[in-house]
């Protein structure tokens, strides 16, 4: 049974465009050797970090979002831990991606007090 995944991972500041592009397809390449579905890969960029790791105080953000069966994760999330490049990363399993309305405006909260 494929399940839906989130995966954010942070490169290391100091690589290429070439390394980073190699990475994300790398990863893109093991979910869909096992049969998954890639739905969508956000290359955020650089940013600031919240905290120093590993004295790096910038990292370049990656989110993949797909639909794989779940032996996927642990060989992905093994090679990402032994990986140099990568300083963290993070995998969720989510509900169904629901697609946001543009037009869709939130509930209103009710007025404390009341």
């Amino acid at each position: 049974m494929n399940y839906f995944y989130e995966t954010m991972y942070i490169l290391r500041p100091d690589i290429s465009d070439e390394a980073v592009d190699n990475t994300i397809g790398k990863y893109q390449g093991m979910i869909k050797d096992k049969g998954g579905e890639v739905l969508e890969t956000q290359h955020r960029g650089k940013r600031r970090l919240a905290y120093e790791i590993n004295r790096y105080r910038e990292g370049i953000y990656i989110q993949m979002n797909y639909q794989t069966p779940g032996d996927t994760i642990a060989p992905m999330e093994r090679d990402m831990r032994l990986s140099e490049d990568i300083i963290r990363y993070l995998t969720l399993v989510v509900d169904e991606p629901q697609e946001a309305e543009a037009d869709e405006v939130p509930p209103q909260a009710a007025p404390l007090g009341s």
